[in-house]
């Protein structure tokens, strides 16, 4: 778990605050609590507030309805997050593919849970503002993501 952030006070006030939803699987993540302790010291650690965070987990093809209707792609991705932060309030909507988590951990030959946690914390940060177009970008996002889960891991 990560190191308590000095306004952990807060945490039970933002903990109801981030949402976990089943869109059309039956899986969702393990140590719901831990996780989401995990995204506000994120949240905190970044300068920002935690706001409302929606995170809901669907197959692939659900995903790829809202990538096709919402971003005109037409591809499967293991996460897209719709920004609705005000100002340093952090809050969104994040959409996982269960179904892509699955394959980009054995993709990278990692657990599943840590890929899951990866994806979960990769939305947080498009969240507070970085973005991953670019080779610079994606370096800057990994190691953010390392960072933050090594921290989850203590």
């Amino acid at each position: 778990m990560a190191t308590p952030n000095k306004n952990r006070e807060q945490s039970p006030y933002y903990i109801k605050n981030i949402t976990f939803n089943k869109v059309d699987i039956k899986q969702s993540p393990k140590h719901i609590i831990q996780i989401k302790n995990w995204i506000i010291d994120t949240l905190l650690s970044e300068k920002k507030i935690p706001g409302f965070i929606s995170y809901n987990f669907c197959s692939d093809n659900y995903l790829l309805k809202i990538n096709k209707q919402y971003l005109q792609h037409n591809y499967f991705t293991d996460i897209i997050t719709f920004d609705i932060s005000e100002g340093k309030t952090i809050s969104g909507d994040i959409y996982i593919s269960w179904d892509r988590v699955k394959d980009n951990a054995k993709t990278e030959q990692t657990l599943f849970h840590v890929e899951l946690q990866r994806v979960i914390i990769h939305g947080v940060l498009h969240l507070c503002g970085y973005k991953d177009k670019s080779p610079k970008e994606q370096k800057q996002m990994r190691d953010k993501e390392n960072y933050y889960l090594s921290l989850l891991s203590k």
